[in-house]
């Protein structure tokens, strides 16, 4: 009697667990319909800078490679390298058709910035970094001087208004101040000199 019971006890559990298992995949099927839809990101460029000096070409290392990614007129951040021994460094992350900055920075050498496109899937750039130039300051008297006294070449004591005078041009007149500069000594006048006032 109690495998009579037991039988359509066992039918009706197995029908039951069949129906529930049926909804549940129906529901799984309803809920991918609402779910967003899986959008791939935008493949990324390889971008290989190549670091070398300007005047030999040859390649220097540990030089700092940053990448700042502009969106609109703003900096998304900065993603930074270093190149290897030989002036190298590559970057696999940056999105094509992103806009970037480049900036390097090398001891003992002048900072490099450019903007690039980042418009191929393979790009391959070469920073030449100068040295750093002389400062102009307005405070140092320029080389090409000629007035400047005890000046270099032949312009030594007397015979340097003789030779002036051999090259065809006039020799200069002497200062009407007083304020001469150091080291220059009045030309000999063939005027004869007032006497000394009386004492």
């Amino acid at each position: 009697m109690f495998r009579r019971l037991s039988f359509p006890f066992c039918i009706i559990v197995t029908t039951l667990s069949l129906f529930a298992g049926s909804s549940a995949l129906r529901a799984q099927d309803d809920s991918s319909q609402h779910m967003r839809k899986y959008k791939p990101p935008p493949p990324s460029a390889t971008i290989q800078v190549t670091v070398v000096r300007a005047y030999n070409g040859k390649p220097i290392p540990d030089a700092h490679v940053i990448f700042h990614p502009i969106e609109g007129d703003k900096d998304k951040g900065a993603l930074e390298l270093k190149t290897s021994e030989d002036g190298k460094a590559t970057i696999d992350v940056i999105p094509l058709g992103d806009t970037v900055t480049l900036q390097v920075i090398a001891n003992g050498f002048q900072t490099y910035g450019q903007v690039y496109k980042i418009d191929k899937l393979n790009m391959s750039m070469e920073v030449r970094l100068s040295r750093p130039a002389p400062q102009y300051s307005v405070y140092k008297n320029p080389t090409n001087d000629s007035g400047s006294g005890g000046g270099s070449g032949n312009n030594t004591g007397s015979g340097s208004d003789s030779g002036s005078q051999k090259s065809g041009s006039s020799p200069n007149p002497p200062p009407a101040s007083d304020n001469k500069p150091s080291g220059q000594s009045d030309p000999p006048s063939n005027q004869s000199q007032p006497p000394p006032p009386p004492k």
